[in-house]
C-alpha cells in the first residue's frame, strides 16, 4: 500500500545521468566570463567555474570537475543547455529568426515599397534610422565598400524585430 511510487532508476542511470550534468558544466568552463553571466548561473557553480579555469594541477582539475558536477544536480539543466545550443547555432527557430531578418534586409535594400511593409508591419521601428542605414548600404554596394551599414542595418531589423510582433500577426 505504498502511496509513493517514484520510478526506479538503475544506477547505470543514476551515473550516466550524473557524468551528463557534468559534461555540461565542463561545457561551462569553456566559455568566457562575460558569457558566463548572461546565462544567470547560480552564485556557487558561476564561482566553481570561474575556479576551474583557474587551476592548473590536474588533480584539483579533476577534484573541481567533480566539484561543478555536483552542483549541476541541484541547477536546472534546461536553460542552460538551450543557451549553449544558442550559441552553437542548433537552434532552428533562432536560425529561422535570423533567415527572416536577413529576407527583410534584402527586401528592404532592393524595395521601396518594402520599406513601406516593413514599417506598417512593426510601426514602433525608428523610421529614420532604418531609411539612413538602407541608403547607406545602397551607397556601400555601390562603391564596394566594407559592409559596415549592411550589418547595422541587419542589425537593427534584427532588435526591431526582437522587440515586437508584426502589426498584423
Amino acid at each position: 500500500m505504498f502511496e509513493q511510487e517514484d520510478e526506479w532508476v538503475s544506477k547505470t542511470q543514476m551515473k550516466k545521468q550524473m557524468n551528463d550534468l557534468q559534461d555540461l558544466g565542463m561545457a561551462l568552463t569553456k566559455l568566457s566570463s562575460d558569457t558566463l553571466k548572461k546565462i544567470g548561473l547560480a552564485d556557487d557553480l558561476l564561482e566553481a567555474v570561474q575556479t576551474y579555469k583557474k587551476i592548473t594541477s590536474n588533480s584539483a582539475l579533476k577534484r573541481q570537475a567533480q566539484y561543478i558536477g555536483r552542483l549541476m544536480r541541484d541547477t536546472d539543466p534546461e536553460p542552460i543547455e538551450q543557451f549553449l545550443a544558442k550559441l552553437r547555432g542548433d537552434n532552428a527557430a533562432h536560425n529561422a529568426f535570423l533567415q527572416r531578418v536577413e529576407q527583410a534586409r534584402e527586401r528592404l535594400i532592393a524595395d521601396d515599397e518594402a520599406f513601406t511593409r516593413f514599417m506598417a508591419d512593426y510601426p514602433h521601428a525608428d523610421a529614420g534610422k532604418i531609411r539612413t542605414l538602407i541608403r547607406n548600404t545602397r551607397k556601400e554596394q555601390e562603391q564596394n565598400k566594407p559592409p559596415k551599414n549592411f550589418r547595422a542595418l541587419f542589425q537593427e531589423i534584427k532588435t526591431v524585430m526582437e522587440n515586437g510582433t508584426a502589426a498584423e500577426e
